[in-house]
């Protein structure tokens, strides 16, 4: 197998990839090149390729974001969508980043950026991977405590339709969820409606 088809082999087995990558696992830039000019693989943005005939991905727009984001985490209705416990679909990919990080510039899809801090940011993240991307997004936990935490930009009603949702289909417990709820520093506030769903 020469280079031109070693380098058409990891496309087709990595899916999305960055050039930069690439090159650094050995590849040289005028195969990708080559590759690109014949029409066997597509540019989707700067620096990101994949197989002309990849199929299009479950989750599309998140490859793109996480290979060039990799420290960005799914989060708030985004998040949600992803665990499958709203009937929301945001025409937005929220995502979370570090207070001073470095916001990635897409063309497609539109993103949300809230920024978190310390703890609040850290804790609750799962590994996912989607579509041969690693893709970090938040617990369903945590994701309700952000819910509530950022209630004045996501509205009250999706915040309790997320805790409601959580506990109905037992993607988390109530315990999980005032865990987390400590973590954003909303325990006083959801106490009383975690309350109020466990009387119900």
């Amino acid at each position: 197998m020469d280079r031109i088809e070693r380098l058409a082999s990891h496309l087709s087995h990595h899916g999305l990839c960055r050039a930069r990558d690439l090159v650094a696992a050995g590849f040289p830039r005028q195969d990708l090149q080559a590759l690109h000019k014949s029409g066997r693989i597509v540019r989707l943005a700067p620096g990101v390729y994949q197989m002309a005939d990849a199929p299009v991905g479950e989750y599309p727009g998140y490859a793109e974001l996480f290979l060039r984001s990799p420290l960005a985490v799914l989060c708030l209705l985004s998040a949600l969508r992803f665990h499958g416990i709203t009937t929301q679909l945001p025409y937005q990919i929220w995502i979370a980043l570090e207070k001073n990080a470095r916001a990635p510039r897409l063309a497609y899809p539109p993103l949300q950026v809230v920024r978190f801090s310390g703890e609040a940011f850290a804790q609750g993240i799962e590994n996912h991977v989607r579509d041969g991307v690693a893709i970090r997004v938040y617990s369903v936990a945590k994701t309700v405590a952000d819910m509530f935490k950022m209630r004045n930009t996501v509205g009250v009603d999706a915040a309790m339709e997320a805790l409601r949702d959580a506990l109905g289909t037992r993607k988390a417990t109530r315990g999980e969820i005032l865990a987390m709820a400590k973590v954003c520093r909303m325990e006083r506030v959801m106490r009383p409606y975690l309350e109020m769903e466990a009387g119900q």
